[in-house]
This record gives C-alpha cells, sequence and structure tokens, in this order.
C-alpha cells in the first residue's frame, strides 16, 4: 500500500505480547474504552503509563487497577490531589504541565502509544512518539490535520507505525488491507451519521443552541467532538486525516451521509466493487482492533443483528447548510498553513460557542475569515506549526 505514512503496520512491524501500552487521555471517551478493552484482555498488555489532564478521581481510579509506573496530569495541584487518592504502597512517578505527555509517549519501555488527546494538545505527544518509533493508535486527528507532513517524515525516519482509531479511518484500514496498493483503489467513502441537524436548513441553524448541538443521535463523545460532528466539521478533519493517512489526493476522498452510523466507511477499488466495514456504534471496536492488531478479541457487548436495524439510508452531505466541509477541503488544497489555521479557528470557535458567547453560525464564519487570513507561511518544522496555531488564535479571538 503506498501510503504517506509509513511503514504500513504489518505483524511484522508490530510490537511482541503483552504489549506496553501509554494512554494519552485516559480519562476521556476514547482512554475509558481502551482500559475496558484492556481489562477484558489483560495477558495481552502492560499499562505502562496514563496521563488523565485534571480528572484526577478518575485517574486515580484508574492508576489504582491497572498499577502503571507513570501518571501524568496538567498541573501540580492536580498532582498533589491525585497523590492524596492513590492507595497507599502505590509510588508511580506524576509527571506535570505540557511536556509531560510528550515525556510519556517516547518512554523507551513504551510499545505502543494511544494518543487520544483532543484539539491541537495531541500534535506534540505524537510527534514524539513518531520520532521515537513507536506503534501509534491514533484516536487524535488534529495531529495530522496540524503537522501530517511531519508525523509522515518522522515515521519514514524511524520505522513508527500508525493504526487509525477513528471508527472512518480503521473501516478504511481494513477495507485495503490485503490489497495491490494504489494501482487497484479508485477512492475512500467516509460516511458521517449528519448529526443532530441533518435536513435542517441556514434558517434553523441559525437558532441552534449549545444544548440541542451536543446532542449526537448516535455516538457517545466529548463536548468538542459533538460540536464537530453537527457542524460536520468531524468529517471535514477526517477528510484531511484521510489524504494524509492513505497517500491520496482530496479528489479520492468522499463523504456520504449514513444517518445509522452502522457503515462506519467504505473503500471503492477500479473493478466498481466497494468494501464496506460494519458493525454497532461503539468505539471498542476499533479500538480493540488497533491495540490487538493483527489479533482479533472477542468483545463483553452486544453484536450486530441487521435485521433489527432494518433499513441503511445514504444521502449527500448539504454544503450549503453546513460550510465547515468545504472549508476543510479547500484548506487541504490551500496547503499546510491553511489546514493550522482552519483547526485552530474552528477549536477557537467551538470553544466560544460551548461557552455561549458567539452563536452556531458564527463558527464557520470565524474559520472563514482565519483562512482568508493565511499566507503561504512556512511550517517546515514543529515550532513554526505551533507559531502558527498560536497566531491564528489570538486573531480568532480578537475577532470574536
Amino acid at each position: 500500500m503506498k501510503t504517506y505514512i509509513s511503514p504500513w503496520p504489518t505483524p511484522e512491524n508490530m510490537p511482541a505480547w503483552p504489549r506496553a501500552v501509554v494512554i494519552l487521555g485516559s480519562t476521556g471517551s476514547i482512554g475509558t474504552n481502551a482500559l475496558d478493552v484492556i481489562g477484558q484482555h489483560e495477558s495481552m498488555f502492560r499499562v505502562t503509563a496514563l496521563a488523565g489532564a485534571t480528572n484526577a478521581t478518575l485517574l486515580a481510579k484508574q492508576a489504582a487497577r491497572f498499577r502503571p509506573p507513570y501518571l501524568a496530569v496538567i498541573s501540580d495541584e492536580v498532582a498533589h490531589e491525585l497523590q492524596t487518592l492513590l492507595p497507599s504502597g502505590y509510588a508511580p512517578e506524576i509527571l506535570t504541565g505540557p511536556t509531560a505527555y510528550v515525556t510519556l509517549a517516547e518512554l523507551e519501555q513504551a510499545d505502543l502509544v494511544l494518543s487520544t488527546i483532543v484539539g491541537a494538545a495531541g500534535f506534540l505527544p505524537t510527534l514524539a512518539a513518531a520520532k521515537a518509533g513507536k506503534a501509534i493508535a491514533l484516536a487524535n486527528k488534529e495531529s495530522l490535520v496540524l503537522g501530517g507532513h511531519l508525523i509522515r517524515e518522522a515515521c519514514q525516519a524511524s520505522g513508527a507505525v500508525i493504526l487509525p482509531v477513528d471508527s472512518e479511518h480503521n473501516a478504511l484500514f481494513q477495507g485495503l488491507m490485503g490489497h495491490n496498493g494504489d494501482s487497484e483503489l479508485k477512492k475512500l467513502i467516509l460516511t458521517a451519521s449528519g448529526g443532530p441537524f441533518r435536513g435542517r436548513d441556514r434558517k434553523f441553524l441559525e437558532t441552534v443552541t449549545r444544548d440541542q448541538a451536543l446532542a449526537h443521535p448516535n455516538w457517545d463523545m466529548g463536548a468538542k467532538i459533538s460540536i464537530d460532528s453537527s457542524t460536520l466539521m468531524n468529517k471535514g478533519l477526517e477528510i484531511i486525516e484521510a489524504c494524509h493517512l492513505y497517500g491520496l489526493p482530496m479528489q479520492q476522498v468522499d463523504v456520504v451521509v449514513h444517518p445509522q452510523s452502522i457503515i462506519h466507511s467504505l473503500v471503492e477499488y477500479v473493478d466498481g466493487s466497494q468494501l464496506a466495514h460494519l458493525g454497532v456504534p461503539d468505539m471498542r471496536i476499533p479500538i480493540a482492533h488497533c491495540l490487538c492488531f493483527p489479533r482479533r478479541v472477542p468483545l463483553d457487548m452486544p453484536g450486530l443483528n441487521l435485521a433489527d436495524v432494518g433499513n441503511l439510508t445514504f444521502e449527500q452531505p448539504d454544503m450549503q447548510a453546513f460550510p465547515c466541509l468545504r472549508l476543510a477541503r479547500e484548506a487541504f488544497e490551500s496547503g499546510p498553513a491553511h489546514t493550522i489555521a482552519l483547526n485552530a479557528a474552528n477549536e477557537v470557535a467551538v470553544e466560544l460557542f460551548l461557552k455561549e458567547r458567539i452563536r452556531y453560525m458564527d463558527i464557520p464564519a470565524m474559520i472563514e475569515h482565519a483562512l482568508e487570513s493565511v499566507g503561504n507561511e512556512n511550517v517546515a518544522c514543529a515550532d513554526s506549526v505551533l507559531a502558527l496555531d498560536r497566531a491564528t488564535r489570538e486573531k480568532a479571538m480578537t475577532r470574536a
């Protein structure tokens, strides 16, 4: 398989068993589901490190269960709280601050790093894991949106492999396995649920409230990802991620709205056939696939019954009502500086909307304004990526 992110994961270049796992973002939705999977198959893993930002209570419970030698939180205050919650006789090293996640990502004793931090904060730890040659289970799409070109180079130099955790990209990964590379591939098709506002027009979207936007019909996700799903920016970011992961131009990545979220994505080949990945909408399925690759393991959860599902339906996305999808495509076509600005402006706009300081349709407006302000900035290193990220955020905040 020809890919920008290489080498392609194979049984030969994956870590041996048991795998020493670092989870960056263990207290979030992906992290807690990953620990559920690990708990069901403990003989296959050693939990080496957990990072949980500010949720000391949950992190302490996770640490008491799996006893990793390393923990990380965002500040000394949270570290002190965490220390008081840990059981007696268990004394892990607790790292603090933004550099702590980078330290955990490149630990010598770590085999596999699950990068599940939300937003641009995941970029440096993911890059560090790539430079250190780790197997990376990637649930932080923003890492590739910001610096896919740098992560690609790091993987090629170190031998690091990326296994995509996002249900859509994991579906594509499985659909591409066992085929003869890009000569047989026609296109990738990402499925989108359409979010809570599928079928609504712009007039309705002008009235959307915070609570309405957080109510996703199929998936249980964090606040930021829920808002991104409602605006279809999440799908826009996934298009960019797919282009980086699978080495394709934008024109070979399509989106189709599939409200039932049973088909997680499809791969179309030159003979006209399409391979689809189906499953119940539960993130433990792609998480387990990445953590255990190339093995498949049983999971304690209900399976898919197509007779119970009934109908599977599909429709084209409404690009007029949901301009974020168009903006993401335009940003990727314009170059790395534009995708950095796209992500930064979106994160600021979503945060302001969640704080009820801007209206729902101000989100795409702020992003479009940010993209119009970007030139051809050189983003050939991590420092330049982060500098543009900061500058875009500052401009977006002053305009809010």
